[in-house]
Formats: structure tokens, C-alpha cells, sequence
């Protein structure tokens, strides 16, 4: 970023990446702008996940930054953006990513033009990322961090986006993050990192979604065939699952393909012409590797495919880029991997590096062998 001051609108969320964010820009002389980002509005008074406690946490960092923050309900937005989306991958069987299209849609999109309309140069938020200049177009880079990069939620920012949004805590390590804001005395210093999906909060997911989801139950089997129990609706499930089966106590003697007497279960497969759940014994059964897939809706930071060729992928958050050989296909993509990868999933993001570089990805259709 160049040397010349700017109005920035910061998205501050509660937590310490947000507001290490606007402490280091206006440290470095810009004019900074808070806003909190009201996303969810159902039951937000229980105690799963109340916006006002953040917003409260959000207020107490503005004033002791020095700084104005304003509260911005984007529920609806939300609602009609991301949430209906979301319920409609399920419905489909697949398992979708909100964050993703959170990050898209209301975070770079509403909260980008709501910023705008302040007279905003930049926004900027707490996301472990980078973003560089490089002859007037832009790339979205990792998080210098490994362990907090999160480059894979941000795969759909496209140019006009990266061009106007800084991720300043991209260039540390989140214990620097956290050190800074000790010494400058945020109240949030040590506040918990948040999980998951934040209108969801630490409740149970299965019950979250009973209530927008019909159930529908059917036959657990295994990949012969066999009935070892009843699902409760297969929307309620993910590839790769392991938790909430209820079929810990089945064992399947001389497993013929990966896994024995008493490995643990796994969600294999999700036949929704037959509303049959598959699952199989050990997590290096085959039916869990995939060495290809399938991935379209698709979008790319430079605006256009890359060249088909080697590239490092991740099918899913918090694995590391995998080799694979991009093909370009009718409406998609198709990724082949030099090694095979574990539960890939329908609805998840295939999201495509070229080292540090992330180039955008799509949303996998389907895994084959």
C-alpha cells in the first residue's frame, strides 16, 4: 500500500485479527472507520451466538483504538445471499461452505459498497491473507501464518474487490497478532478464537438444521449392501464423518477392502435415489479416496481460467495444496491428483494455488476414483 493516507472502513468483528487491523492502520495515519456486521438475526438472543456480546467486545476495541464504529444489520442480505444457498446444497445432498460465499457476497460485496457509499478509498478486515500489486492487477496471497491462512474462504474475490481490501494481520503470525494487542491493552486480547459458522455459534449442527430441514429417514449400509442402522435424513450428514453415526457398537468382521474388526465408521457415499447412507470401516478405506473431481461455478481472482497444467489444490480448509493437473471442461473444471484425496465432497470449494498464489477454484460437483 502506498504512502498516501486513506479513509478506511474496517469490518470489526469482536474479535482480536479485526481490531489488531484497525489499531495497525491507524497507527500508520489513516483515517479509519469501524463497522460491526449484523449477519443473523433468528434466535441471535440465545446463547449460541448473541451479536450483542461481539458488538459490545467491537465498541470497547473502537474507543480504546480511538476510533468511530457504526452497527450494520445485514441480516437480510444475508439471509437472501447465503443462507437460502446454503439450505439448497443441502437439500441437494451436498455439504456447502456459507463462509465462502459469506466472504462474497456480503462481506466484499454489501459491506464493500455500504463502505463505499461512506466514502471509503479501502476496507480492510481481519482475514489471514495479502493482497499484491503486480502491473495494475491484483493477487490474492496466503497468509503469511500457515497455520491461520485463510485464503481458501476469500477463493471468489475477484479484481474490483482485491483492488479496494487490505488484509493487514496477513503479515504476521497470529501470536504477533496477539502480542500487539496486548501491548496496546485491547480488551479482547485473549477472547477465544470463534469456530465455525458464527450464527451457528456451539450448538449441535444435526439440531440447527432440523429446523429448516425435513427429515427424511432411511437405511445405513455398508458397501456390500448390509443394513447396520437408520439414518435420520441424509442432508444431515457429510463425507467423511465419523461422530453421530450411532453405529459405534456394529463391527465388521474380515473387511475385505481397508479397515478391520474394529476400525471406526465413515460416511462413504450419499445415494439420494435410494435415500441410503454408505459407510465404510477406516479412514483409508478406498471408497473415502479420490484421485479426480469435478468442479464447476467457477470463479478466478484475475478474472479469467488459468492455463491448464500443475497446480497445488486443497479440496477442503487446513490441508495442504495438493498436486493436480487442471482440465478444463464443459461448464467446470476437472482436478486429477498426483496422490489420492481423502472425502472429497460435493458443495465444498476446490480451491487452486500456484504457490502462494491463490487463483480461485469452484464448487466440487463430484469425486471420482
Amino acid at each position: 500500500m502506498s504512502q498516501r493516507k486513506h479513509r478506511i472502513v474496517v469490518g470489526l468483528s469482536g474479535g482480536v485479527d479485526s481490531a489488531v487491523t484497525a489499531h495497525l492502520l491507524k497507527q500508520a495515519g489513516h483515517e479509519v472507520v469501524g463497522i460491526f456486521m449484523k449477519n443473523w438475526e433468528d434466535d441471535d438472543d440465545s446463547e449460541f451466538c448473541s451479536s450483542n456480546i461481539d458488538f459490545v467486545d467491537a465498541a470497547a476495541v473502537a474507543d480504546v483504538i480511538g476510533i468511530e464504529i457504526e452497527h450494520v444489520n445485514f441480516a437480510a442480505d444475508y439471509k437472501d445471499r447465503v443462507f437460502a444457498e446454503f439450505l439448497r446444497e443441502y437439500q441437494a445432498g451436498r455439504t456447502p461452505n456459507p463462509d465462502v460465499l459469506c466472504n462474497a457476497e456480503i462481506k466484499f460485496k454489501a459491506f464493500l459498497d455500504h463502505a463505499m457509499r461512506l466514502g471509503a478509498d479501502k476496507i480492510a478486515t481481519g482475514h489471514y491473507a495479502r493482497v499484491r500489486e503486480v502491473g495494475g492487477a491484483f493477487q490474492l496471497l496466503k497468509g503469511l501464518d500457515p497455520l491461520k491462512d485463510q485464503s481458501y474462504f476469500l477463493h471468489r474475490l475477484n479484481q474490483a474487490q482485491l483492488a479496494k481490501t487490505l488484509f493487514p494481520v496477513g503479515e504476521l503470525a497470529k501470536t504477533e497478532v496477539r502480542r500487539i494487542a496486548e501491548a496496546i491493552g485491547l480488551p479482547n486480547a485473549k477472547k477465544k478464537d470463534s469456530t465455525g459458522i458464527c450464527f451457528i455459534g456451539e450448538r449441535p449442527f444435526r439440531e440447527f438444521l432440523n429446523r429448516y430441514l425435513s427429515q427424511q429417514p432411511g437405511p445405513i449400509k455398508d458397501e456390500r449392501g448390509r443394513k447396520l442402522g437408520e439414518h435420520v435424513g441424509l442432508s444431515f450428514y457429510t463425507l467423511g464423518q465419523r461422530q453421530g453415526l450411532g453405529i459405534g457398537g456394529v463391527k465388521e468382521k474380515g473387511a475385505p477392502r481397508g479397515g478391520g474388526e474394529h476400525e471406526p465408521w465413515f460416511v462413504a457415499r450419499k445415494d439420494l435415489d435410494s435415500n441410503t447412507l454408505v459407510v465404510v470401516q477406516g479412514h483409508q478405506h478406498p471408497l473415502l479416496q479420490s484421485r479426480s473431481l469435478l468442479a464447476d461455478d467457477l470463479s478466478w481472482t484475475a478474472g479469467t481460467m488459468p492455463n491448464f497444467g500443475g497446480y497445488g489444490a486443497k479440496t477442503r480448509y487446513r490441508q495442504a495444496d495438493a498436486a493436480c493437473a487442471l482440465t478444463p471442461q464443459p461448464g467446470g473444471i476437472r482436478l486429477d491428483f498426483a496422490q489420492p484425496q481423502w472425502a472429497v465432497t460435493p458443495g465444498q470449494s476446490a480451491v487452486l494455488y500456484d504457490g502462494e498464489v491463490c487463483l480461485g477454484g469452484g464448487v466440487i460437483a463430484e469425486a471420482m476414483a
